[in-house]
Formats: C-alpha cells, sequence, structure tokens
C-alpha cells in the first residue's frame, strides 16, 4: 500500500434536497440511508480500507458535526477530522486539506470524495481508484471520474472530452449544473458524461492551481501553513475561514484550469443526493414502489415511502409521489418535482414557526 496516497471525505454538507429525512442536526451522511447497518460516511470510509493507510483518510466537516464523526468513525484520531467552522462550498474544503496534507508530506497523492455516494461494484471501483493515482502520482493533472449520464439532471457538472485512446482523457469543456434545456442538449449529444464529483491529483497541482485560480484562497492557507498540525490550527482555521469566498472546486477551479482530464469508468455509481435517485437504486415491489414504513398501499404506483416505523401509513390512488415523514415534518411531493425540495426548504427557513424543522 502506498504511504502517499490520502483520501479526504468531504462530510460538510446538509443534504437539504433529501428533506425531510436529512436535516441540519443530522445530515444524510450520518444515516443508513440504503439499510446496509452502515452509514453512508463509515460506507465511504470502508471503501479506501486498501487504497491508503487508514491513517491517512481525512474528513472535513462543519464543527457542529464532530462528535458525529467520533462516534461513526471512533478509529479517527482529532488530527484527521478537520472542522470549519462554517459551510464554504468546497474549495475552501479542498484548500484546507490540501495544505494541511501538504505539510506533512510534499509528495501526497489525494483522492478527494464527498460521503454520500452510493458505489455498487466496490471492487471495479477500488481498481479504477488505484489506476488514477498512478496517473496523477508524479502528473500535473487534476483528473475527474466520468459517469455516462442517464438522464437530463440540473444537479450534476456536466464534462466534454476530447475522444482518444487512452482511458485518461483531456477535458474539453466542463460545466457545472446546467439549465434543464442545457442539461437535455448534453444529454442528446452523447459527447458528455456526468462529473462524479471524486477527484484525483497529487497535492503539488492542486495547491499550483489555487495559486493560479484562486489566489486569495491560496494566500489564506499558504501564511497558515505552519499552524498545521500544530494546536494552533484549530485557531488558524476558525479566524481565517470567514475570509474564505463560497464557492465549489468545480467552479473555482475545474472550470478554469488547462490542465483537467476524466476518466471514464463505470462502477454503479450514485450521488444518492435526491429522493429520486434513491428511488432508481432501491429495490421495488410489483408496483414500482419503494417502501420502508408500515404502509398499506391500495392501486398506489412508482412512488417512494418512507415514514417512521411507528406510524401507519395509508395510501390510495396515487402515482409517482414521494411521500415522506422525519420528525415532525410531512412532506407529499410528485417525484417529478423533486428539484422544488431545496425550495420548501429555503420556505420553510424563512418562517419562524418553521425554521425549527430545518
Amino acid at each position: 500500500m502506498n504511504p502517499n496516497n490520502y483520501v479526504v471525505i468531504m462530510a460538510g454538507g446538509i443534504g437539504s434536497r433529501f428533506w425531510p429525512f436529512s436535516r441540519t442536526t443530522f445530515p444524510k451522511q450520518f444515516h443508513d440511508v440504503m439499510g446496509t447497518g452502515k452509514t453512508m460516511i463509515q460506507q465511504t470510509a470502508d471503501r479506501y480500507r486498501n487504497i491508503c493507510p487508514q491513517e491517512n483518510i481525512l474528513v472535513v466537516t462543519n464543527k457542529d458535526y464532530a462528535e458525529l464523526v467520533k462516534s461513526q468513525l471512533p478509529w479517527m484520531t482529532e488530527n484527521q477530522i478537520l472542522l470549519e467552522p462554517m459551510g464554504r462550498n468546497t474549495a475552501p474544503c479542498v484548500a484546507y486539506a490540501a495544505f494541511k496534507i501538504f505539510a506533512k508530506n510534499p509528495d501526497a497523492n489525494l483522492v478527494v470524495c464527498p460521503a454520500d455516494h452510493v458505489i455498487l461494484m466496490e471492487e471495479t471501483f477500488e481498481r479504477v481508484i488505484l489506476e488514477a493515482l498512478e496517473s496523477t502520482q508524479k502528473s500535473d493533472r487534476l483528473l475527474t471520474l466520468g459517469m455516462k449520464p442517464t438522464r437530463p439532471d440540473t444537479g450534476y457538472g456536466y464534462i466534454q472530452f476530447h475522444e482518444i485512446p487512452d482511458p485518461v482523457k483531456k477535458v474539453k469543456t466542463f460545466t457545472e449544473k446546467p439549465e434543464l434545456e442545457i442539461a437535455r442538449k448534453f444529454l442528446e449529444s452523447g459527447d458528455f458524461v456526468w462529473n462524479a464529483g471524486i477527484f484525483i491529483w497529487n497535492a503539488r497541482s492542486i495547491i499550483h492551481a489555487l495559486e493560479k485560480h484562486q489566489p486569495e484562497l491560496y494566500e489564506i492557507f499558504n501564511d497558515g501553513i505552519q499552524h498545521m498540525w500544530t494546536a494552533n490550527e484549530q485557531s488558524f482555521i476558525n479566524n481565517t475561514y470567514p475570509q474564505c469566498k463560497n464557492i465549489s472546486v468545480d467552479n473555482g477551479i475545474m472550470e478554469k484550469a488547462t490542465n483537467v482530464y476524466v476518466m471514464l469508468a463505470d462502477f454503479g455509481w450514485s450521488d444518492l443526493g435526491t429522493w429520486k435517485s434513491l428511488y432508481e437504486l432501491s429495490d421495488k415491489d410489483e408496483n414500482g414502489n419503494v417502501v420502508n414504513a408500515n404502509a398499506m398501499l391500495y392501486d398506489t404506483y412508482n412512488s417512494v415511502v418512507r415514514v417512521g416505523k411507528d406510524k401507519l401509513v395509508v395510501l390510495e390512488g396515487v402515482d409517482n409521489l414521494i411521500v415522506a415523514e422525519a420528525d415532525g415534518v410531512i412532506m407529499i411531493c410528485h417525484k417529478d418535482h423533486e428539484q422544488r425540495v431545496k425550495d420548501f426548504v429555503s420556505d420553510a427557513k424563512q418562517s419562524a414557526a418553521n425554521k425549527k424543522f430545518i
């Protein structure tokens, strides 16, 4: 096992598109969403057990989730849990982890991944990651993994690449979360893949990319690199994180850089970002329903029903619905309108009476 391999798990999001199941106080990455007996962050960490030494796995998360991480990954030391005082999207998260790892090991080679992905073909995934790490170990490449799109989803980034025989292909265009009509055109063209949000690069390459494309972020963390792995690290982060631009690594780096590459892969991937993605991945009954509830269904089809087992839900004559209940919230939504869930969360947040349910 290569001691220069590191994994950075991003686990700070609140998963608002999975509301009301995913909450600010208990986001989806800390739930056993698929009923496997392990939470999503536990499955993610396990996925890399043959990729790098366990001590080289780091989690970046919000300070409010520190105890959740410690309880679910009890083998992690405090130095492996990087605590953000506030959410600032993925570019500051990546910068923090990259500079911390670089301070300890300038030859480090990194995988950066979200904590809430589903991977159905674990052995294939492991083979792809090791191949990707070999590609970036000594090259100035910013590599992402590309998945064949199955629908015009506006929640993913889309990658157009130069068609060459090499499995690692130069990216032609990189578009983050396009409008629906553009996503449809991408799908129809057949020239685009989804950005899986799993990045591979060496520490030098991503730090150089930050210096070139996000110089303010670079300066913040470069000035504080001497605090990494010391008792002053958290104080430095608490004081400087509010100065970081709120920007994704996709918008801030990948859309701007010229050394971006994609490796096409198929290992049963889903980011499990929405109710619809849960529906697509789950076992269904004879009427196409995904049921995790004490439920009585009559003439009910193609629906997701997730309600606490202490309640009985009765549905009759409905099709293509999401029926979800959690901690005082009941949500009934057309499955094809699931993108509106974020609007529901935003509207509830604006209400003095309802913001407690977020």
